[in-house]
């Protein structure tokens, strides 16, 4: 049975563009569900904004999804520089995998070209190798992804995922943040199921 999930999110928003929706839908489901970004991404922030402004969408657009405040962390590595610090990210992960023992790990896809999601997928399956693994959809980063399984998810938890995205003043620019593009890459994977909609991942490793 899965009840304990931890989403692996590179920098604060990537869990909930690539998962929101059925984070919402097992929330709902009464599942414990822990969120760990890597950072806030300070240096790409908008001038307009105070440095600090995405820890504290972060935090709205996770409780909109239903993420309990106290499962929630984001630390602080530079963004675009994961490389540098891989085996401080091992142990980190390491330390959350011994002291939550999760059921189930999300992870940015290995085929994901960001070099900061990359560092998050290869050392996420390494701490976590003993575990079921899944690997959500960013289509922007992903030169190609391997839909293997599907998450059903309602309408009201896509209205809840967008709902959460747009928290994300910081980020609405971004073309990947639009309405739009949300719903119909949620609307595709239904369809390729014979649903309304659906959201994908890559089986990395599922223990029956």
């Amino acid at each position: 049975m899965i009840n304990r999930i931890l989403v692996l999110s590179a920098h604060t928003d990537d869990g909930e563009l690539g998962c929101g929706a059925t984070i919402n839908k097992w929330i709902n489901e009464g599942k414990e569900v822990h969120y760990l970004a890597f950072s806030a991404a300070e240096e790409s922030v908008p001038s307009s904004f105070p440095k600090e402004e995405l820890r504290k969408e972060v935090l709205e657009s996770t409780s909109t999804l239903g993420i309990a405040r106290e499962n929630v962390q984001v630390l602080k590595y530079p963004v675009r520089r994961f490389s540098e610090y891989r085996q401080e990210i091992l142990e980190h992960l390491i330390k959350v995998r011994n002291d939550l023992q999760p059921d189930l790990i999300l992870v940015p896809s290995p085929r994901d070209i960001h070099q900061d999601h990359q560092v998050i997928s290869n050392e996420g399956v390494r701490a976590f190798k003993l575990y079921s693994i899944l690997a959500y959809e960013l289509p922007w980063n992903n030169l190609s992804f391997h839909n293997q399984c599907y998450s059903l998810i309602k309408e009201e938890n896509l209205d809840i995922k967008y709902k959460a995205l747009q928290c994300y003043k910081t980020q609405k620019h971004r073309a990947y943040f639009d309405k739009d593009f949300i719903y119909s890459l949620a609307n595709m994977r239904g369809v390729l199921i014979n649903s309304d909609y659906a959201e994908c991942f890559e089986i990395i490793r599922w223990i029956l």
